[in-house]
């Protein structure tokens, strides 16, 4: 017969155990997936905000779609899945919809044949990046002109930007139009944008 445990590790083997059976049941709850949200649902939503609109995106998967560059808002929504533009384009469609003033903006950073795409919300002074959709602070605060946000965008990313552009898109037509171009080289002074509130 084994000689009884202190009290002391009598509580620390409960405490273990009560740990390792918690561990166990998130683990058999992780694959259960809640339902998506919908866009009735986002669009309907009468508290809808920034946030409010960024937190519902905290499980979604980047796939990028080697078709289609902005994928159908319900397709990104049920596979919960999706890249940079799918968020972004639907981020700019709700919040707009909510009375917010939003702007789509896309960086093409150095060396890398990438770029990546954000929505920038005015009233709030911040963007919605779908690379921070898993963290508790999902908002980044930036300055509105597009060069003060490119430079956040690429240092997110570790990168150099070179060229950032504001653009519109439309689910109608699923086509996106330059509304400005910003090279980094070229003097701040001579920005399209060089003139917005800072």
């Amino acid at each position: 017969m084994l000689p009884p445990l202190p009290c002391a590790q009598l509580s620390r083997c409960r405490v273990l155990s009560r740990l390792f059976l918690l561990l166990l049941l998130c683990a058999a709850l992780a694959p259960l997936r809640l339902a998506a949200v919908t866009l009735d649902e986002l669009l309907n939503d009468p508290h809808m905000t920034p946030k409010r609109f960024a937190n519902h995106f905290t499980d979604f998967r980047f796939d990028s779609d080697p078709f289609f560059d902005v994928i159908n808002p319900n397709q990104f929504l049920a596979q919960q899945a999706g890249d940079c533009i799918d968020y972004a384009a639907l981020a700019d469609y709700v919040l707009k919809h909510h009375g917010y003033h939003t702007r789509l903006i896309r960086v093409e950073m150095a060396g890398k044949n990438v770029g990546h795409a954000i929505c920038y919300v005015d009233d709030e002074r911040v963007y919605l990046d779908y690379n921070n959709r898993r963290y508790f602070f999902n908002l980044t605060r930036s300055k509105p002109r597009i060069r003060e946000i490119a430079t956040k965008v690429a240092a997110s990313l570790r990168a150099n930007w070179t060229i950032a552009q504001e653009f519109t898109f439309s689910y109608d037509d699923y086509l996106k139009r330059a509304v400005h171009t910003v090279v980094k080289v070229r003097p701040a002074h001579l920005d399209p944008d060089a003139k917005r509130d800072p």
